[in-house]
């Protein structure tokens, strides 16, 4: 199976996004009744997943995909905690919806309901909900809900401990996704992104957090983020700081996809970070969306990336699923149970 880590359901139906702007607006004048939730056909989720992911997935000859509420719609820094915790459960059951119209391509992730200065009690109550009710895999865990304003505690502080319990109790990883910028230093996808994916990495370097929790895992989007391209300096950092060799320290825990997009940046990836801490993705219909005009192909068509690596079959296997299905075990207890 090829199986994608990384997929958001970035087209929704239209009363998707109306019960969002009634919630913004709502914000601005609490006057305004609670809107009610968005009623929205079979038919109406169908059109926009068969135009775009179903059908880039089956050009590209993908068998599975990993999929979340989209990233950027997340955010959390706008409204309350209960503004956060509706619009979270409102895309997480549009996630559902869409694993139950397609369930042989699709498998969810959630998004949480964070919001700044908050408690994560929400956050783990919907994840419980989520993985036990809905049948998700994992979660995307913002480690800046602040929108690009970085006031929340490092990763490893014990400000994060009730989730991380909760996730080592359901036995999911996590993958490291912050949403919009609000901070117009922060370009969302171009700085933003790749900033907290190498910040985040940064921090459990610094940090003890895998003695306290050494079956917690974390996927680290975009290729890691600028990780790879400068391993001798966290592996120099780590040195300095007195900490273990990485492949000890974190390199347990964490791993990297391969949403890179273009051909150096993955053969990169593939020389510096080991076979067993890549995960296939691609992000498609996600950051970057263009086709490339020095190739004639998508950006964000990552497979022939891989594909060009000339990898032997076991590399290929665990880059494309048995990575996949060990770090996600419930994607593999779910794929067992359909005979895959």
């Amino acid at each position: 199976m090829i199986i994608d880590c990384h997929g958001h359901q970035t087209i929704v139906p239209q009363p998707h996004l109306d019960y969002r702007e009634a919630q913004k607006a709502r914000l601005k004048d609490p006057s305004l009744p609670v809107p009610p939730r968005p009623d929205m056909s079979d038919d109406e989720i169908r059109e926009g997943i068969e135009a775009n992911q179903l059908k880039l997935l089956k050009e590209r000859g993908h068998d599975m995909t990993i999929f979340s509420p989209r990233a950027s719609r997340m955010e959390p820094h706008v409204g309350d905690a209960q503004t956060s915790l509706d619009w979270s459960v409102a895309c997480n059951d549009l996630i559902r919806r869409v694993m139950d119209l397609y369930p042989d391509t699709f498998i969810g992730v959630c998004q949480l309901p964070q919001t700044p200065g908050g408690t994560m009690e929400n956050s783990v109550q919907e994840l419980e909900r989520c993985v036990t009710e809905l049948g998700f895999v994992g979660c995307n865990l913002n480690p800046d809900p602040s929108g690009g304003h970085w006031n929340s505690p490092p990763l490893t502080d014990r400000y994060w401990y009730p989730f991380y319990e909760k996730m080592v109790e359901l036995q999911v990883p996590a993958m490291i996704h912050v949403s919009g910028s609000c901070n117009p230093a922060f370009h969302a996808t171009g700085s933003y992104y790749i900033a907290a994916d190498t910040n985040a990495f940064m921090q459990f370097l610094q940090g003890d957090l895998f003695k306290d929790f050494p079956d917690l895992k974390f996927i680290i989007p975009h290729g890691g983020g600028a990780v790879p391209y400068h391993w001798g300096r966290y592996r120099g950092l780590a040195d300095m700081l007195k900490k273990p060799d990485l492949a000890e320290h974190v390199m347990k825990n964490i791993y990297f996809d391969t949403c890179v997009y273009h051909q150096p940046g993955i053969d990169l990836l593939f020389d510096v970070i080991d076979i067993k801490n890549i995960l296939f993705g691609s992000e498609m219909v996600g950051a970057v969306r263009g086709i490339d005009p020095q190739t004639g192909h998508y950006f964000d068509d990552t497979r022939r990336y891989v594909d060009a690596l000339n990898l032997s079959d076991e590399d290929k296997y665990n880059i494309y699923e048995g990575n996949a299905r060990r770090v996600y075990p419930r994607l593999d207890a779910y794929l067992k149970s359909v005979g895959k």
